[in-house]
């Protein structure tokens, strides 16, 4: 049986293509980049791009597709973004529709494909330094949550950030911030350790998306950018179509974390 957690970015997209694998992927493909996918109609794509460019914490972008082609030939040639997704979401005029487990259904000529940093990318180099990760521990997807945090608008797209949270004492935390601080195309270092208050999130056990995780004695919560947010904005913004993928079912890339600025491999 193949172990997952060794398993290439092709692998992944294969058992997901072939129906194999429907749930999270943290923890899965060590060692090579994942992606939050947001699909938008053409007649929006330059402002969605904009705002990428405006907040890369969020949105640190990673491959755009061509007009209708649903293959991301920088990130990952060959990959087809209809199928290669454990589970993904529609939206139309901002209200959810499904959460298919394809999207041939959906697709359509004018539709053009985004693929963003993950910060499921960088959670190998917290382990391998010895800090938690407590929703890999539970066998959970991570906790995301809405804040009052506004991003930069451009055109259509304007909303507040979402951010993802992972327990750690003071001192991991850090840590973690030295560590993270060398992946910015994978959100970067935190952007708050501490009180949920500050982020404007009212209850740290009732997260907006993904799993609640154990805060233990000792330990503060610490938030990075998360690529939902682009979703939660473009939601608001109420395009025709939207097509994005579940949160915490990400797209697996061919591009490897260690090169860390999106290179990808040979």
């Amino acid at each position: 049986m193949l172990d997952l957690r060794k398993a290439t970015g092709a692998e992944i997209r294969r058992l997901a293509r072939n129906g194999e694998w429907k749930g999270p992927t943290p923890g899965l493909a060590v060692g090579y980049a994942q992606a939050n996918l947001a699909v938008v109609p053409r007649d929006l794509a330059f402002d969605f791009l904009l705002f990428c460019q405006r907040n890369p914490r969020a949105c640190p972008l990673l491959d755009v597709t061509d007009v209708g082609c649903p293959e991301p030939r920088y990130a990952a040639p060959g990959a087809d973004l209809r199928t290669d997704v454990p589970r993904y979401c529609a939206y139309r005029y901002g209200e959810w529709m499904d959460d298919p487990s394809d999207l041939f259904d959906w697709w359509r000529d004018d539709l053009v494909g985004f693929l963003l940093g993950c910060s499921f990318t960088f959670e190998n180099a917290l382990q391998r330094a010895g800090l938690p990760v407590r929703h890999l521990e539970q066998g959970c997807n991570v906790p995301m949550y809405r804040t009052t945090l506004a991003c930069r608008p451009a055109g259509v797209f304007a909303g507040p950030m979402v951010v993802s949270m992972r327990p750690m004492t003071p001192a991991q935390a850090k840590e973690a911030a030295r560590i993270c601080r060398h992946y910015p195309l994978s959100h970067g270092e935190p952007l708050h350790s501490g009180n949920p208050a500050a982020l404007g999130i009212a209850d740290i056990d009732h997260p907006d998306f993904g799993d609640a995780v154990e805060i233990r004695p000792g330990e503060v919560p610490v938030f990075w950018a998360c690529g939902v947010t682009p979703q939660a904005v473009a939601m608001k913004a109420r395009p025709s179509l939207l097509l994005t993928h579940k949160p915490g079912h990400m797209f697996v890339t061919d591009l490897r974390d260690e090169n860390r600025t999106g290179e990808r491999e040979a």
